[in-house]
């Protein structure tokens, strides 16, 4: 965003999330926290507490008190302005989990939550306590959730986890995660008429300027796409569609699952290809994931699905702190055409590695890039075309977006955080969204999809649980690291979202704890 006393503007990628919103493309993200405030005094948490807990955090980020201006006709970018009628508590409501209350009860009533639109004339957030989750194996007894949505043009993944890491506390006291900001977030003044104007006319002159050294900047990469679309290019990072049943128009009816596994397997599983990564590694689960959901349908296509990958474009000093979007996507192969889990990963590690070198020709990075040098108007028109579900393009078959969370534990109110999930938007064309969020030793993969496409996504976890022991189970390539396989007690109890494989000792023998498939069940030992 661009500063200038107090005027707030929103940048160009901050504010494509609002010109390509729709009834049917919403474009929210809706964290789920879950808490278990036997740590909290007491051993209770009332929902006034909750309440009290947000006014004094407010101050953590300038999104809480500010609203949307937009301007007629969208002529320019839109300003972020003071509500001068903020009332804290018509943000935080409270309900209680209908019966029976199990995982799969659950997940409906997130995914329906998640399909309702954000009051657009307030500050893009809410947050919506639930209870009665004691139906679900693995949450601890009186344990409550926090689903927080935030519109997609105030912050992005990364200043995401900065902001709940900042009303979040490190200890059950009450002692914050992170320091707090010293004093009032300064407020967003309403620009005068004549700072709008001079500000439209200026945007809409210079970005044909900007937009052409952009394509000055790009012409090699440009170039190499052209040239690889005439030869056939790389086998191995070529990209081109196949068509599947996500690449269709979706409906306002979504849905979520999701499925947790102990991060350090993950971090096993990479070292049996020399120089993978985590990200490779949820690559390849979600690809053998998608391998048997759609072979076990009749779908699977010979070419390989394509995934698109968001990358943080923050500089490593942070700036974390900073609400708004600084993101940048990359468009990769995810080889759900090979069948041996192993080679797959070595396949999408390669193919990572030469999509981050830039060495594969036009990429989403570069269309995000070039975005930001079009005119406001312009771009509202062009997304209000491109988000009709007869004009949207075919960028990719699914989104997985892997963003690092807190790896210690945190609380609220004195609550212990136990679980964490997250819900992003879709658009027509691309209706599978793998969310993968990290915390505290654990890493979650979060379905988002919609009823029509994927109307049963409890076996799509079962895929998700299948491909990840294929993986773990699989020899590792010659020559890549090994570590030994240790039998630990687990750290926490199995939950429906609960996928990894753990060892207990009882006898004197290891025996296999496995989640029952198709939440709401009690786990098997076999």
């Amino acid at each position: 965003m661009t500063e200038q006393s107090n005027i707030s503007q929103l940048s160009a990628q901050d504010a494509q999330f609002l010109y390509i919103q729709s009834a049917t493309n919403l474009t929210h993200v809706m964290a789920v926290y879950i808490f278990d405030p036997s740590t909290a005094p007491g051993g209770k948490v009332r929902f006034k507490d909750i309440i009290e807990h947000m006014r004094k955090r407010m101050d953590v980020s300038p999104m809480f008190k500010r609203k949307l201006y937009r301007l007629p006709m969208d002529i320019d970018h839109p300003y972020w302005v003071k509500d001068e009628h903020f009332d804290l508590e018509a943000h935080i409501s409270h309900g209680r989990l209908p019966a029976p209350g199990d995982w799969r009860q659950f997940c409906i009533h997130v995914a329906r939550h998640h399909s309702k639109p954000l009051d657009m004339t307030r500050p893009l957030w809410d947050m919506y306590v639930l209870e009665g989750l004691d139906n679900i194996p693995g949450y601890a007894k009186g344990s409550y959730a926090i689903l927080t949505r935030i519109h997609h043009s105030t912050i992005d993944g990364v200043s995401g986890a900065h902001f709940f890491a900042a009303v979040s506390d490190k200890d059950p006291h009450g002692t914050p995660a992170i320091p707090l900001p010293e004093g009032d977030s300064p407020a967003n003044d309403l620009p005068t008429t004549s700072e709008i104007l001079s500000r439209a006319i200026n945007n809409t002159v210079t970005s044909p300027v900007k937009l052409a050294q952009a394509l000055l900047k790009f012409a090699p990469a440009l170039v190499s796409s052209a040239q690889k679309s005439i030869t056939g290019g790389d086998d191995k990072t070529a990209t081109g569609v196949p068509q599947t049943r996500f690449n269709g128009p979706v409906t306002p009816h979504k849905m979520f699952d999701a499925i947790t596994f102990d991060l350090d397997e993950l971090k096993k599983m990479r070292l049996k290809v020399s120089d993978a990564t985590i990200n490779d590694v949820v690559l390849a689960i979600c690809s053998g994931a998608l391998r048997h959901y759609l072979t076990k349908h009749k779908e699977l296509p010979k070419d390989s699905l394509v995934a698109v990958a968001p990358v943080n474009a923050r500089s490593r000093s942070g700036d974390e702190a900073n609400p708004g979007n600084n993101i940048s996507a990359m468009t990769i192969k995810i080889w759900s055409n090979i069948a041996d889990p192993v080679e797959r990963l070595e396949a999408i590690r390669d193919t990572t590695r030469e999509t981050k070198a830039a060495k594969s020709g036009l990429s989403a990075r570069i269309m995000t890039d070039l975005t930001q040098h079009i005119p406001g108007v312009t771009m509202a028109s062009v997304a209000r075309i491109l988000t009709d579900e007869r004009f949207a393009p075919k960028m990719s078959n699914l989104m997985v977006s892997n963003v690092p969370g807190p790896q210690i534990q945190l609380y609220m109110n004195g609550a212990k955080l136990t679980h964490q999930y997250g819900l992003a938007p879709l658009a027509h064309g691309m209706g599978l969204f793998i969310a993968t969020p990290s915390y505290n030793g654990t890493i979650s993969f979060n379905i988002i999809s919609d009823r029509k496409m994927m109307p049963d996504i409890e076996f799509f976890r079962e895929c998700l649980q299948r491909a990840f022991k294929e993986l773990r189970d699989a020899k590792p390539k010659a020559g890549a690291r090994q570590t030994k396989k240790a039998a630990v007690a687990p750290k926490k109890p199995l939950t429906p979202g609960d996928g990894s494989v753990m060892y207990r000792r009882v006898a004197r023998k290891p025996r296999r704890v496995a989640a029952k498939a198709g939440g709401g069940g009690k786990p098997k030992v076999k």
